[in-house]
């Protein structure tokens, strides 16, 4: 073939490419000029203090362990017919969020050197290629759970539905982080990446900027619903803004912003209550450490990271219980608890999914441990790190954690804690894991946002 042969014989992986280049360069540019921040003088400002950061370094050969024991739920849970992996362990179902744990637990193993070369490939093509077969609720949007063996949509109780429960635009956004680390680092898996997302009518789940998620009634109906809370809705629109997605008020922190004084600390926190808005909003550790892994965060999220961190520390100085809340799976009825700073005006509440009150199973968990120890390496996050340290099964993974009052370890083991300690890790060694050609993209003539000056809790209302 001459070379103008070639050029029209690859102009779709061309078109798609220059595509993806176009919206990295707009992340970026977001990344490095922040459009919610005004210039110091306009109103009040306070630090919460210097922000610690890990230096990037080679693994000890004990972290090297740990990596290797996250892996090997991994291995137990996936199943060869379809590459995919179980979300909890031995329970055959996956939502998008876990199976994101998946291949971003793959992919820092394969860059941890856990998982060899041919093997990385093998597994993750696999997946892809069942990612791109899955039945989508109402020939849209991935459904909110599939069986890992039959690819069939299933409710959460793992029962198929021909129907389908809806979709999550929080997971199909975190679907993304891995999916555009492939395209960016493993060019060889475009193609399957490509057949994935012309499938998607993303324009479905976006309004205006906002995000929105679909659910099945009682009745069978389908209703659309405003999805995400601070914290989550803003890690979920970044991914969703590195395919060029207009989701400005997403990322917005400002407009549903509001503090609670908790421990001393402005938490950031968000007026959409319940009672009227019909979703929790949840301040936990995971959405922050996430935003900071991955995308090593913005102006906002960094300050705020560390906000919702001191305030786990100062309550751990405060009563001397160890303090790392988030989200997780538990051994026990009623199987999921939101372990959090504040939630449904209460700091320290624990709540079930449906908003019953779960203190009893408080946790400190590993995820949330280990990932605020990776990002911040401080006294307080080492003291944690010795406590999670041995809550493992050699065979199986990490377990979820420790809890509070019972005293014992929380045995529930899952795709999201054992992939987000392989993510920790990775970061750890490397660095942020959303970045083109494995490198720092620099946009000429921007200067990175200054993150030494938070804003107040009186200052919140300014902020545009």
């Amino acid at each position: 073939m001459s070379f103008t042969e070639n050029l029209t014989a690859a102009r779709h992986h061309i078109i798609f490419l220059c595509g993806l280049t176009v919206a990295f360069g707009t992340v970026a540019y977001l990344e490095n000029v922040d459009p919610y921040k005004k210039p110091a003088g306009i109103y009040e400002l306070e630090t919460s203090g210097v922000i610690p950061a890990v230096e990037h370094t080679e693994l000890t050969p004990l972290e090297q362990k740990w990596a290797q024991i996250a892996w090997r739920y991994f291995d137990r849970n996936y199943q060869t017919e379809t590459g995919l992996v179980n979300s909890v362990d031995q329970y055959t179902a996956t939502t998008l969020w876990d199976t994101s744990s998946y291949l971003l637990g793959m992919i820092s193993a394969y860059r941890l050197g856990v998982i060899e070369e041919q093997d990385f490939h093998t597994r993750l093509g696999k997946a892809l290629e069942s990612m791109a077969d899955l039945p989508l609720f109402e020939e849209t949007l991935p459904n909110k759970s599939y069986n890992t063996i039959s690819l069939a949509m299933v409710d959460y109780t793992n029962q198929e539905s021909e129907q389908g429960i809806g979709w999550s635009a929080l997971d199909i956004g975190r679907v993304l982080v891995p999916l555009n680390i492939v395209v960016w680092n493993y060019p060889q898996h475009v193609d399957a990446v490509k057949n994935i997302l012309q499938a998607w009518d993303f324009e479905a789940m976006l309004r205006d900027g906002v995000l929105y998620g679909a659910e099945v009634d009682e009745e069978g109906n389908t209703n659309y619903v405003q999805e995400g809370r601070i914290g989550y809705e803003e890690y979920a629109a970044k991914s969703l803004s590195l395919m060029g997605y207009d989701v400005s008020k997403a990322l917005a922190y400002a407009d549903y912003l509001e503090f609670e004084t908790i421990n001393g600390f402005d938490i950031p926190t968000d007026t959409r209550i319940p009672e009227i808005y019909h979703a929790h909003n949840y301040v936990v550790s995971e959405s922050y450490i996430l935003d900071g892994l991955e995308f090593a965060w913005d102006y906002r999220s960094k300050e705020f990271a560390y906000r919702v961190y001191k305030a786990q520390e100062a309550r751990y100085t405060k009563t001397g219980q160890l303090t790392a809340v988030s989200e997780d799976n538990i051994d026990q009825a009623p199987y999921f608890v939101y372990n959090t700073v504040f939630t449904s005006g209460k700091a320290w509440n624990a709540i079930t999914e449906t908003g019953e009150d779960a203190s009893e199973f408080r946790t400190i968990s590993t995820k949330a441990a280990i990932g605020w120890h990776l990002l911040y390496d401080t006294d307080y996050t080492q003291k944690l790190v010795e406590k999670v340290e041995g809550l493992y099964d050699e065979e199986k993974g990490w377990y979820s954690g420790w809890y509070e009052i019972k005293n014992r370890p929380n045995k529930a083991i899952t795709a999201n804690t054992n992939g987000i300690i392989l993510e920790a890790l990775a970061y750890k060694q490397f660095g942020k894991l959303v970045a083109a050609y494995d490198q720092e993209v620099v946009v000429e003539g921007f200067v990175e946002a200054d993150v030494d000056t938070p804003i107040t809790k009186t200052a919140a209302a300014e902020v545009d």
